[in-house]
């Protein structure tokens, strides 16, 4: 009976030559010794409790860390523990976490908890695949968790670690591509040094951050710059290899920031899925929605709605609001949006509400007092910054 070959690994089967282990061995010293001289003095890397850095990682995750330093400090003393973040308000959540974005990140963040609680009697848990189980935690986030508080030997590979491993042995792999993952996380198993395994993946996100960057990446002042393939090569301008993005999908509305005879504003809440869920919006509308059926052409985003584009808006606004309003003769501004793979161009208009049929469900009016209390998302904080933006013309 012939034996069956045994199955290649990832590394095998794209034919990438690693280093031996003395080279191994010589490039974590390399690099820890680096790290323990230079590495970045961030608020989460002065604790091992695994609560505070998964805050950290969540909220690192597509945003910067100067922008995240105060959002981690208010939301770990708002809310110090996991049982505080099960118990925590939804309301609570999105307002300390306005302005971040993704808020379906800090709703896991609640699902999760409440796992914690149930599950592991509120203990975070120590074992790699009980904190995969947790929602919203994929490979990354787990394996960053488990090295950095637990010391477990555990790859986490984000976008800053495939560009330095991208670079380091010229590999023609596709970091855009999800299966390719599967590659650069066996090559850090191989790699990572098993004494301080967190620090060695702090060590290649900082060294990714800061020197081995996307754009103005200046190889010579490397750390490990004997140990990079393409320097030594002078290859290095052509990695990483990453195919161009799905094209971003594009969408027009009308936003209408709507006051009543108190000062308040109506807002609509958005529905639980999709873009923004569940967050306070002044009223948007399609601006296809106010196309005609014959008509064939459209105004720029920058233009305004000419008369019977106007005369549609009104009678949509009193069909599905229930409302009749009046709108200030110039439009307010505009403000562009854009999401991962979305676009939003928003034309602003200031109006009155001169008289209500029917409250439409899902809508609310809150007075300007009251908007330090109440979670909007960026776009709805830009509208409100250019209705009260102040024009000589």
């Amino acid at each position: 009976m012939t034996k069956k070959a045994p199955k290649l690994t990832k590394i095998e089967e794209h034919n990438i030559a690693m280093w031996d282990e003395a080279k191994i061995s010589r490039f974590r010293q390399t690099l820890l010794s680096w790290y323990d001289d230079s590495k970045r003095d961030l608020p989460w890397r002065h604790t091992s409790n695994p609560y505070y850095i998964w805050v950290s990682e969540i909220m690192l995750q597509q945003t910067q860390v100067d922008t995240v330093i105060p959002y981690y400090n208010r939301f770990v003393t708002t809310l110090p523990t996991v049982k505080d973040l099960a118990e925590a308000s939804e309301d609570t959540l999105l307002k300390l976490w306005e302005g971040l974005g993704y808020y379906s990140r800090v709703r896991n963040m609640k699902v999760a908890a409440n796992q914690i609680v149930a599950e592991h009697n509120g203990i975070f848990p120590d074992d790699f695949k009980d904190i995969l189980s947790l929602k919203g935690i994929g490979p990354y986030t787990a394996g960053a968790v488990s090295s950095i508080a637990f010391n477990k030997v555990q790859p986490a590979v984000d976008g800053n670690v495939m560009r330095v491993l991208s670079r380091l042995f010229e590999l023609d792999l596709d970091i855009g591509k999800p299966s390719n993952r599967l590659v650069f996380e066996e090559m850090i198993r191989i790699l990572i040094d098993r004494e301080r395994p967190g620090d060695f993946n702090q060590a290649l996100m900082d060294l990714g951050a800061t020197i081995c960057t996307p754009k103005n990446y200046k190889p010579e002042n490397s750390p490990v710059k004997e140990f990079n393939a393409s320097f030594l090569n002078e290859t290095w301008m052509k990695y990483p290899i990453k195919k161009s993005k799905k094209k971003v999908k594009e969408e027009d509305y009308i936003v209408l920031a709507l006051s009543n005879n108190k000062g308040e504003y109506l807002f609509e809440r958005r529905g639980s899925k999709g873009v923004l869920a569940g967050m306070w919006s002044f009223i948007m509308i399609s601006k296809a929605d106010l196309k005609e059926d014959e008509w064939k052409s459209f105004p720029s985003q920058t233009d305004g709605l000419s008369e019977p584009e106007m005369t549609r808006l009104y009678k949509k606004v009193k069909d599905e609001y229930g409302l009749t309003i009046e709108l200030d003769n110039e439009m307010k501004g505009t403000y562009t949006h854009v999401f991962s793979r979305l676009k939003w161009y928003l034309n602003i208009y200031k109006g009155q509400i001169v008289n209500e049929h029917t409250m439409a469900k899902q809508t609310s009016y809150i007075h300007p007092d009251q908007f330090s209390e109440t979670a909007f998302p960026v776009p709805t904080q830009k509208v409100w910054e250019l209705i009260n933006t102040i024009t000589l013309f």
